[in-house]
């Protein structure tokens, strides 16, 4: 049964195990998203990798500058591991997409690639093929860099669509919570009487509208507008321990 993690640590086991799942049952594009502010990329990368390493030489992790991939590559303790960027627009650049894939790559993952890299990261998923892509905090919809009319609307018919959302955690307020955990549908999560408990489940991401009004049928409100997405981690794992 899925629960709530009560620390950032647990919620990146609980995105590890997910992914996997998510691999095993044959999904080859995975997203996994931690949605909280001020949160650091690249501790949470490193400690999410490590669920990873016995791929060896086989896994490769993409981030979004080459500056940064260097750092990762000297710094962290993966030995054997591929580190790449996908800074192509960048002037550290300097192989083409399709070099980035080689026939020995079993495994990708992707760290906070944004809109400015989505073509890139679209490029070197299309030639992995089968091969399995991790997607670790994504932000790939930025509407100011793809815009809101056709051509974002193909991007996201295109590709976006392709990624399954493995786990997904976003603090909605210090009592409400969007969660999915792979297998499982996605779930509301709201404090009562000091208890968290799973007050909705979804097959399909609700958006705002529809998560006000699944909190609205089961507390008879909906959540604080003021609140929302800026919930500070810090607050809301409190929350849990409360």
């Amino acid at each position: 049964m899925t629960q709530l993690p009560n620390t950032l640590e647990e919620a990146i086991v609980q995105a590890q195990a997910a992914s996997q799942a998510a691999i095993e049952a044959g999904y080859s594009r995975i997203g996994v998203e931690l949605l909280f502010p001020e949160l650091k990329a690249m501790p949470v990368a490193q400690q999410f990798a490590e669920a990873f390493v016995q791929y060896g030489e086989g896994l490769k992790i993409f981030f979004t500058d080459a500056g940064t991939a260097a750092w990762a590559k000297k710094n962290w303790d993966t030995t054997g591991v591929k580190f790449g960027s996908v800074d192509v627009a960048g002037q550290r650049q300097t192989s083409d997409v399709d070099e980035q894939v080689e026939p020995t790559d079993r495994l990708y993952i992707f760290v906070a690639p944004t809109s400015v890299e989505v073509g890139a990261v679209e490029q070197i998923c299309d030639a992995a093929g089968d091969r399995p892509v991790i997607l670790l905090n994504p932000r790939l919809e930025d509407v100011s860099i793809i815009g809101i009319g056709y051509a974002g609307r193909q991007l996201r018919e295109r590709f976006l669509v392709t990624i399954e959302p493995a786990y997904y955690l976003r603090p909605l307020d210090d009592t409400t919570a969007l969660m999915r955990n792979y297998p499982t549908p996605w779930q509301l999560w709201c404090q009562q009487a000091a208890e968290w408990s799973v007050i909705a489940e979804e097959r399909e991401r609700p958006d705002s509208e529809r998560i006000d009004a699944l909190l609205l049928a089961a507390t008879g409100e909906q959540k604080p507008k003021s609140a929302g997405f800026l919930a500070q981690i810090g607050s809301f794992i409190n929350a849990l321990n409360r």
